[in-house]
């Protein structure tokens, strides 16, 4: 487990595509309970260890996650997410070149609770959601395309689903439409910068996550490395 930033209230790790946030028909121990153990071990605590979970990733997506060490935290953390008084940043590895060099979309997401997907429908369908993403094309290899994603709102698989409805389907992403899987089962979308204010003392947080060691994730990050952004 990569921490990056741990305080007395806050723990930010960089999720592996393969971690689990909530617990699910796998089986497979969720990542609270891995931060749990780690909090236990490193500070010899006895008894019950809290773990709040703040905000969720889907499994195959990797990057910054924030956990509340604190039962205050987690109170004033979620107020912040669900008031969107934080930031986040993704990066998408694409399979084609966006319309244009950046835009703002707009669309009406619906969940199907069956299939685990989301799809764009029209205004007032049943139990549509609004959903809005900016996107920025920053750069390209021979045959992807690298996309800087910052959200105005949190819907189910809502990154995944936008972008496909453009065309632009993330690498590895079979559900979407992606042509093949990634072998390790990952989709290339990854939680790169997470901003929150500190739940105790007020402080901007800015946590940047590297990003998996893959070779095509490897080259965008050389371009645009974190201590340059």
């Amino acid at each position: 487990m990569e921490v990056l930033h741990e305080d007395n209230h806050t723990l930010v790790v960089n999720k592996k595509a393969s971690d689990l946030v909530q617990g699910d028909k796998t089986g497979d121990e969720p990542l609270p309970e891995r931060v749990k153990a780690y909090l236990k071990e490193k500070y010899n605590k006895p008894g019950n260890v809290f773990c709040g979970v703040v905000h969720r990733l889907d499994r195959p997506t990797s990057g910054a996650l924030v956990f509340a060490r604190t039962s205050k935290a987690l109170e004033r953390l979620n107020a912040q997410f669900r008031e969107k008084e934080t930031g986040k940043i993704y990066w998408a590895v694409v399979e084609q070149m966006p319309p244009k060099d950046t835009d703002r979309l707009v669309n009406w997401l619906a969940k199907n609770e069956q299939q685990n997907k989301s799809y764009v429908v029209r205004e007032g369908a049943h139990n549509a959601k609004k959903a809005i993403l900016n996107y920025t094309h920053v750069a390209s290899s021979d045959k992807y395309h690298l996309l800087e994603i910052e959200l105005e709102t949190g819907r189910h698989h809502q990154i995944r689903c936008q972008l496909a409805n453009i065309g632009c389907i993330i690498k590895g992403d079979l559900k979407y439409g992606a042509k093949r899987s990634n072998p390790d089962g990952s989709i290339h979308l990854h939680a790169r910068t997470l901003r929150f204010t500190h739940p105790t003392t007020g402080d901007e947080i800015v946590v940047t996550a590297p990003v998996p060691k893959d070779n095509l994730w490897q080259h965008f990050e050389k371009l645009f490395p974190a201590d340059a952004r």
